[in-house]
């Protein structure tokens, strides 16, 4: 834990040092706002800790900016109520009331640590891909990430980029399969202003917003071959051209990848380049599916329980002896992902002390996972269609391709793959909805008010 204090060293900001010394964390002063700027860019942070009498606003909005995503809190005397209140107005997640408490600098703490660990597991499997990551972190070596879907490839990739050298710098991802083709090469590279029609203004694209940072090219497999001469090209000679731009831009960056598919076989096919394939495979990390993980389901299961539990506003319950009975013979064909969502709707719907198996089966009480994709399908179509008298078929699509992608937590890829139907289309449905203000799921979540079961 690396905790910046920023202020002047009052005898309360002395205490509250010690405090998180000795509850392990490795502390750093600076007098005030630009000062602490300059150690964040320096050395990275994972707590600033900062005098409300500072302005606070200003140094979050720099945060921003620079896309330095260290949280920030304020600390100040007990008395000063109206400090605090600005202090969070400003953007501070937390305030801490001076003379320090010890217990409550430890909470704060601890939060932090714990937000730090969103990457849960146990297994000895994953205990291997995980130690592996943390190897090469520090390296400059692009990492290839295989694994199923759903098996948490951009949380593994998220990982990486926090143990990192660049680790206070930002983390850019691109989803290469849910950008239409004739848009990513813009999308990565930027456009110059009239390089195309609607071309309004220059745009800076990803590879330039990860500039000292991370570059996620998720599910770069589904990436047009064409396009990957260009992406060669940028990670050999780490140079982009805008598209309709004259200069070559020169980019700092640190590339990892995903995949759900073998690269290998997709090389044999012709569908990806083998040169690519060889830049970007210098470390591969496979991440195992859930079913080769077992050790990992209870322990996942109570984070998720946990996380939603606060999410929504209810106790946090443990799962009955046989929900976790349930949990753990079920094969999770959708991986973490559909761990995740059977948990998150299990918390919606428990009744009493405990999450029981009622609250894991389906309202049907079916088992978790049908046998494949058309069995889900057929699954998910007979919950949209149910009640189709006096509903139109357009609406009764809706809600299908809706349920769908809530079941898959927002990933475009998943939810076109069970219906049946091309991302492209899929895309085209969900920007029809978003226009007629309809809730469409974001990648990895549901739509806030979607129904579960």
């Amino acid at each position: 834990m690396r905790l910046l204090i920023v202020g002047r060293l009052s005898s309360e900001l002395v205490t509250a040092s010690k405090i998180a010394m000795q509850r392990g964390a490795a502390v750093t002063h600076a007098e005030g706002i630009e000062q602490g700027l300059a150690v964040l860019r320096a050395k990275g942070g994972d707590l600033v800790m900062v005098d409300v009498g500072l302005d606070i606003a200003r140094l979050v909005r720099a945060l921003a900016e620079e896309r330095i995503r260290t949280p920030v809190v304020a600390c100040g005397i007990a008395s000063d109520a109206r400090a605090a209140v600005a202090a969070i107005q400003a953007g501070a997640k937390e305030y801490i009331p001076l003379p320090p408490d010890p217990e409550l600098i430890a909470a704060v703490l601890e939060a932090v640590a714990a937000d730090a660990r969103s990457f849960v597991w146990r297994d000895a499997s994953m205990e291997r891909v995980v130690k592996l990551a943390e190897q090469v972190a520090r390296s400059e070596a692009s990492v290839l990430i295989t694994g199923e879907s759903g098996t948490g490839k951009e949380v593994l990739a998220r990982h990486v980029h926090a143990k990192s050298n660049r680790a206070s710098r930002p983390f850019v991802s691109v989803n290469c399969a849910a950008i239409p083709e004739a848009l990513l090469e813009s999308e990565l590279f930027g456009h110059e202003k009239g390089a195309f029609t609607g071309a309004v203004a220059r745009r800076i694209g990803r590879f330039e917003e990860a500039h000292g940072g991370t570059l996620l090219l998720d599910e770069i497999s589904e990436m047009d071959v064409r396009l990957q001469s260009k992406l060669l090209r940028a990670l050999q000679e780490r140079v982009i051209d805008r598209v309709g731009g004259s200069a070559p831009v020169r980019v700092d960056i640190r590339v990892l990848a995903t995949s759900n598919r073998n690269l290998a076989e997709e090389v044999k096919k012709g569908t990806f380049r083998e040169d690519l394939f060889y830049r970007l495979n210098v470390v591969h990390l496979r991440l195992p599916p859930l079913r080769e993980r077992p050790a990992d389901i209870l322990e996942l299961a109570a984070h998720f329980g946990r996380k939603y539990a606060e999410t929504n506003g209810v106790p946090v319950r443990a799962l009955t002896r046989e929900a976790q009975g349930l949990v753990t013979r079920n094969p999770w064909r959708g991986n973490v992902r559909e761990l995740e969502n059977t948990i998150h709707r299990a918390v919606l719907l428990a009744q009493g002390a405990e999450i029981g198996a009622e609250a894991i089966l389906s309202p049907e009480g079916e088992s978790l996972s049908p046998s494949g994709p058309v069995e889900r399908a057929a699954i998910l179509a007979e919950a949209a269609t149910r009640g189709l008298v006096g509903r139109t078929v357009a609406d009764v699509e809706r809600d299908l391709i809706l349920d769908t992608l809530d079941h898959c937590l927002g990933n475009r890829t998943h939810a076109a793959r069970i219906l049946g139907i091309s991302i492209r289309t899929l895309r085209n449905k969900l920007n029809e909805y978003v226009d007629a203000g309809v809730p469409v799921a974001e990648p990895g979540g549901v739509r806030a008010m979607a129904a579960y079961g």
